[in-house]
């Protein structure tokens, strides 16, 4: 469902670099990304490290673009869409959470990249394999 890998670019400014051989890997990654930067946004919002928030959050932004931004709607379809609109609403929630220090909202962005993280797993690996460049990204 992804046609680019803008998520994989934004990823690797922060990580250290993927092997990008396995399109289904990488963008288990990148919403485990997604999930680990808003969790440290958490963090320092409770610890009262704006600075530290801020880059977390930031960098959590950056990983859901990219994700969003790749979709293939052509091949994704409803789908796509569907993710689309869940991915431009997760990033309003970061931008809301980031400013008003709203944990609540950080731990709601967490639940629903983890919802699409379950999914994305659970895409049998034999699907995978006969179809890799449908199944690009969640």
């Amino acid at each position: 469902m992804y046609g680019s890998k803008g998520g994989i670019d934004q990823y690797r400014k922060t990580t250290k670099a993927i092997d990008t051989d396995d399109p289904h890997r990488v963008i288990a990654l990148l919403l485990a990304g997604a999930i680990e930067r808003t969790g440290l946004a958490r963090a320092a919002i409770d610890r009262s490290d704006l600075q530290g928030k801020l880059a977390a959050v930031q960098s959590a932004l950056g990983i859901v673009d990219g994700l969003r931004l790749s979709l293939d709607r052509q091949a994704g379809g409803e789908i796509a869409e569907g993710l689309e609109s869940l991915y431009d609403y997760i990033a309003q929630r970061l931008v809301e959470a980031n400013v008003e220090n709203d944990t609540a909202k950080l731990d709601e962005v967490v639940r629903l990249l983890r919802e699409i993280e379950t999914a994305w797993a659970a895409i049998p690996a034999q699907l995978r394999a006969a179809h890799p460049s449908e199944h690009a990204g969640a």
